[in-house]
C-alpha cells in the first residue's frame, strides 16, 4: 500500500489546468504545422499561421490560448494499492480547480442552467474515476470549451445502420457544425455500449495524441476514411474554406446490445487542451 497526500492531488490539478490552458500540446502544434504545409487555400493558410502564432505567444507569456478556458473535466486513474491521506478526493480536485482558475487568471465559465448565475470559481468539476491496478494516481485534465461541446451529438442508431450508417452520422454532425466549433477540429467518436458509455469513450478518444493511429486495423481504416470525408467538406480553418476541417478523427469502440448501435461524436476545437501527471 502506497500513501499519497490529498494535498498533492490539489496541487497537481491546479498546475495542470493552468498549463493546459496556456501551453498547447506538441502533438497539436505539429498537426497544425503539417496542415499548414498541405493547405491549398490562401485564407486557410493565413488562419493556420495565426493559430500557430497564437499558441506560441500563449506559451511564452503564460496566457490562455483562448478566452474560453473551459468546463473542468478530470479523468482519474486511481491505483487500487493507493491510500489517499488526509482528505476527500472529490474536494481535493474541486479545490485544485478553484486554485488553478484563480491563480492562472482563467475565466470562470460555469453557471446555473436557467438563471445563468456564474458559480464564480469554475466548479463544480466533472470527474471520471477509474480504479486500476498499481500504486499510482494518474490525473488527466481536459478544459472543454463550450463552442465545440455544443456541436457534439449522440444517436441511438438502428442495429441495421451498420458501418456506413455510423460514418454518415459522424460526417453529417461535422457538416452541420460548420464553423461553430472553431476548426480545424479533432473528432472523438465513441461507438457501442450504452447511451452514456458511448459519450464517455468519445470524450476519452480526444485524449489520444493527435493523429495517432488506432491499434485496431478496422478502426484505423475507419479513422482515415472519416478524416478524408470530413476534410472533403471544405469547411476549412475557422470556416473560411480549405482542405483542413479536421486535424484528426479518433474512434473508440466497445460491444453493444444486439438491439442497438449507439454512436457519440465529441468535437474538440483547435485549442485542444489536455495535460496529465502521474503521482
Amino acid at each position: 500500500m502506497r500513501e499519497v497526500a490529498i494535498d498533492e492531488i490539489t496541487q497537481a490539478v491546479r498546475d495542470l489546468f493552468i498549463d493546459a490552458n496556456c501551453t498547447l500540446g506538441e502533438d497539436v502544434v505539429l498537426a497544425l504545422q503539417q496542415a499548414l504545409e498541405k493547405e491549398e487555400s490562401a485564407i486557410g493558410k493565413e488562419v493556420l499561421t495565426e493559430l500557430i502564432e497564437n499558441a506560441r505567444i500563449a506559451q511564452q507569456e503564460v496566457m490562455p490560448i483562448c478566452q474560453d478556458t473551459g468546463l473542468a473535466v478530470v479523468f482519474v486513474e486511481l491505483g487500487q494499492d493507493v491510500h489517499l491521506m488526509e482528505g476527500d478526493l472529490t474536494e481535493a480536485i474541486t479545490q485544485g480547480v478553484r486554485d488553478g482558475y484563480r491563480d492562472g487568471y482563467l475565466r470562470p465559465s460555469i453557471c446555473h442552467c436557467f438563471t445563468r448565475q456564474n458559480t464564480g470559481d469554475n466548479t463544480p468539476v466533472i470527474i471520471h474515476l477509474e480504479v486500476v491496478p498499481g500504486d499510482r494516481v494518474k490525473i488527466i485534465v481536459l478544459p472543454k470549451g463550450g463552442g465545440s461541446e455544443n456541436m457534439s451529438g449522440i444517436r441511438m442508431l438502428a442495429s441495421a445502420a451498420g458501418l456506413e450508417g455510423v460514418k454518415e452520422f459522424i460526417v453529417q454532425r461535422v457538416k452541420e457544425s460548420g464553423a461553430n466549433p472553431c476548426p480545424p477540429i479533432i473528432v472523438g467518436v465513441g461507438i457501442g455500449g450504452t447511451f452514456d458509455q458511448a459519450a464517455l469513450i468519445a470524450k476519452k478518444a480526444l485524449l489520444r495524441p493527435v493523429g495517432s493511429t488506432n491499434a485496431n486495423l478496422e478502426l484505423a481504416a475507419m479513422e482515415a476514411d472519416l478524416l478524408a470525408r470530413i476534410n472533403d467538406l471544405g469547411i476549412g480553418p475557422s470556416g473560411y474554406g480549405g482542405r483542413t476541417t479536421a486535424l484528426a478523427v479518433h474512434v473508440e469502440m466497445i460491444p453493444c446490445h444486439i438491439a442497438s448501435l449507439p454512436v457519440a461524436v465529441n468535437i474538440q476545437c483547435h485549442a485542444h487542451r489536455h495535460k496529465e501527471k502521474v503521482l
